[in-house]
């Protein structure tokens, strides 16, 4: 009886395999060229496009956007506080994603109006839908940029023939943006450093003038830099201060 069934469901599989591959495929590549010069891309090919976008999704978000400031700033704040691992690193990288939104706003509502809206409607191609996106991340990321630092990678590029900023390409424009980012989260991270380093000292010091050596001087003054953080309004002073670093 085991043999009759294995005969029998192997000739309903291959019955409706037959069927399957009787079926006409889908064209996996197919591009449309339309009246005005125009070119259509097949659902297969957009839908794959679509998805290797997503995979680039994190490090746009490191590299396009006010997110490598504000998780770096957070990061240095609590190491200066020494609370190691409070807030964790979850909470962190969501304080960071969330502002980032906040302060990503303007840019975002200008490419959906300008460039996802009207591709969503058929009213421009791909290409011009990218084109269009690209103009408002370029001014953000402009605005964010050192000049020295523009000017570094253009002259390691060879490029020095760049006439005004709308020229600047993104293969030059993202490592400057970047190395601006980083050298801002460090200078507003070292200032927020110095006054927890000051508690510090006083501390040591006062521990090592009463002859209590063999204390940690951090044990003593995690509670005095928590009380001074929160006294101040803290995180109220370094949202506001990092939200409105990138609009000064």
């Amino acid at each position: 009886m085991r043999t009759v069934f294995k005969i029998l469901f192997a000739g309903v599989f291959l019955i409706l395999a037959g069927n399957v591959w009787a079926q006409p495929a889908l064209d996996a590549v197919s591009v449309t060229t339309s009246s005005d010069g125009g070119q259509t891309y097949s659902l297969t090919l957009q839908a794959l496009a679509l998805m290797t976008g997503l995979t680039l999704l994190p490090a746009g978000l490191l590299m396009l956007t006010s997110f490598t400031r504000i998780v770096i700033v957070l990061s240095i704040l609590r190491t200066a506080l020494g609370t190691h691992s409070t807030p964790t690193n979850h909470i962190l990288i969501g304080l960071s994603l969330f502002l980032t939104i906040f302060v990503m706003a303007p840019v975002f509502d200008s490419v959906y109006s300008d460039s996802v809206k009207p591709y969503l409607d058929e009213k421009v191609t791909i290409q011009q839908a990218f084109e269009k996106a690209r103009v408002p991340f370029q001014s953000f990321m402009l605005g964010q940029t050192r000049e020295d630092d523009l000017a570094l990678f253009t002259r390691i590029a060879g490029k020095e023939n760049i006439n005004s900023p709308e020229e600047v390409p993104f293969s030059l424009l993202v490592p400057a943006f970047m190395t601006s980012e980083l050298k801002t989260a460090f200078q507003i991270g070292f200032i927020l450093f110095i006054p927890f380093l000051i508690i510090d000292l006083v501390v040591a010091s006062v521990l090592m003038a009463m002859g209590m050596m063999m204390l940690s001087p951090l044990i003593i003054s995690l509670p005095f830099k928590i009380m001074l953080f929160v006294l101040i309004d803290g995180w109220s002073l370094i949202m506001g201060t990092l939200a409105s670093s990138f609009y000064v």
